[in-house]
């Protein structure tokens, strides 16, 4: 039996989205916790300048797998707007600024990488600059790249939110996956809010918080890859909403 399709089966663009959205979160693990996290020094800005000169390597390649994140989770919002729009195309459309505003600040962060390199390693600046305050500057851009981080997951933490709505209400998508997912929104929020009220705070909260985010993010990410949607449902709801322009066709399988 023909149906109207699309170009593309909607179970595959979310296997597709699910590969980007596992592969997007290895590089920001690799680049913000194995690579940069390691080399730099809490409170101390010469080790932590030692560690980036003796391990540039490392160094660039955690901003190089920062910046492959961010440009791929810019993708993999792309692909969940096209997703979930047959959900709620205005909610759709409301969660996916937040993530692309994340994803550029995230860009923003890994700029500020650069910029503390460029800081230890550019020879005319010593001429200005003692060694101890460029190794202070230094540190302050890699300070800022963390609170960079913090307001993009807040980002990420409002469209997580809506999302995970979105596949709630979706009827293509199983429900708990959507409430996990707004749930892990939800401990983003908390958490990355209070570290602005009080770093000590939130240090506490992420060992609670963390694994909430992992487990809703991790639910969603496995579903697709195995799973990905159920086309049939995805194409009834399409029709239903309007999103799938009559003549067009893809396979629904």
């Amino acid at each position: 039996m023909i149906e109207p399709k699309r170009s593309i089966s909607p179970r595959m663009e979310a296997r597709f989205t699910g590969a980007l959205y596992l592969v997007s979160g290895w590089a920001f693990n690799y680049g913000e916790n194995t690579a940069c996290g390691k080399l730099v020094v809490p409170g101390n800005a010469q080790a932590t300048a030692t560690n980036i000169l003796a391990n540039l390597p490392l160094f660039r390649s955690g901003l190089a797998a920062d910046l492959f994140s961010g440009v791929l989770f810019f993708i993999v919002t792309l692909l969940l707007y096209d997703l979930l729009r047959p959900a709620n195309r205005t909610m759709a459309r409301i969660a996916a600024p937040f993530s692309l505003a994340g994803c550029i600040v995230m860009t923003f962060g890994c700029f500020l990488h650069l910029s503390s390199l460029l800081l230890l390693q550019t020879p005319g600046l010593s001429q200005n600059f003692t060694s101890a305050q460029l190794q202070w500057l230094a540190f302050e851009s890699l300070t800022l790249a963390t609170q960079g981080v913090n307001v993009s997951m807040i980002f990420f933490g409002c469209f997580n939110l809506f999302t995970g709505y979105l596949i709630f209400r979706s009827g293509f998508m199983p429900r708990f996956v959507g409430a996990l997912l707004s749930f892990a929104g939800f401990c983003y929020l908390v958490n990355y809010f209070s570290w602005f009220l009080d770093p000590a705070l939130g240090e506490r909260l992420l060992r609670y918080l963390m694994w909430e985010g992992t487990a809703g993010e991790g639910s969603l990410i496995l579903w697709l890859l195995l799973f990905g949607v159920n086309s049939q449902k995805w194409l009834a709801r399409a029709k239903e909403s309007r999103e799938l322009p009559s003549g067009e066709m893809a396979v629904a399988v």
